[in-house]
């Protein structure tokens, strides 16, 4: 039989364990910190280069960015044909519907540049001449039943190059016959008070016509081209007719399906249209 101490040899030694836990030195916490920092200083970077170039430009150099980087919004005010009704419109000066939602309501120091001539009195001027000829127009509309009826197709908004009025088709008007350059009788008496509008205003006078895109069929000798042409210079005649001197018309101009007004529904009878600019 063994002895205890026997015994004692034969068994293994015990096993320890030793655990170590590495502890980070004090106010270390990795890297993270080092990209929010990063992040933080190119922001700030960026802060002070807008504001540098805000002090280094001028209000037109600014204006010039501004519409770098929304080029259409000069279109969208010019291809406008504004609201529907008796002579509905916009002027230049109106609040609009741009994303900006500023319209003309910020200082004068930001709509106005710096090395600009003129001032407030100019543009007073040109909203009270489209006024005067509103009124003018409007009177002519009173005092007859077809214009009366038909009055909600002519247009007035105050664009950059002058007063524009356009006399807009629709399902119920036309302001020529069907591929013709021959003028509706409505047309006609409606273009006689266009003549009697725009007559006592100074200033040049433009005439464009648009067509729809409705293709031509085939065989026939013309296009859209010529016709829009054709009747830009049928509403040049029938104002001469009425009393506009023939002076005063600076161009006429044919563009045919290119403007669109109602651009989703190029078939759209509203994109046929006279467009008049009183020049400024």
């Amino acid at each position: 039989m063994a002895s205890k101490s026997q015994r004692g040899k034969n068994e293994p030694p015990p096993v320890i364990v030793k655990k170590v836990t590495v502890v980070a030195a004090a106010g270390h916490h990795g890297g993270a910190w080092k990209v929010a920092y990063a992040d933080f200083v190119t922001a700030m970077m960026a802060f002070f280069l807008l504001l540098w170039l805000l002090g280094a430009t001028s209000e037109k150099q600014r204006k010039g960015i501004a519409d770098y980087f929304t080029p259409t919004l000069v279109k969208l005010r010019e291809e406008s044909a504004g609201a529907n009704g008796l002579l509905g419109g916009a002027s230049i000066t109106d609040v609009d519907n741009y994303p900006n939602r500023g319209g003309q309501t910020g200082t004068q120091a930001i709509t106005i540049p710096r090395d600009t001539t003129g001032g407030p009195k100019e543009g007073a001027g040109r909203i009270k001449r489209m006024e005067r000829m509103q009124e003018r127009l409007a009177k002519r509309v009173e005092a007859s039943p077809t214009l009366k009826r038909i009055s909600r197709q002519v247009r007035m908004v105050d664009t950059t190059e002058g007063v524009r009025i356009d006399l807009v088709d629709d399902a119920d008007f036309s302001m020529f016959r069907l591929g013709t350059t021959v003028l509706t009788p409505d047309a006609s008496e409606l273009l006689r008070a266009i003549a009697a509008t725009v007559s006592p205003e100074a200033g040049g006078l433009m005439v464009r016509g648009h067509t729809d895109a409705l293709q031509w069929r085939p065989g026939v000798q013309a296009n859209n081209w010529s016709l829009s042409a054709g009747r830009a210079e049928a509403t040049r005649q029938a104002l001469i007719r009425s009393g506009v001197g023939e002076s005063r018309f600076q161009r006429i101009e044919g563009v045919a399906d290119r403007e669109l007004l109602v651009k989703n529904d190029p078939a759209d009878p509203r994109n046929r249209r006279i467009s008049i600019v009183v020049a400024n």
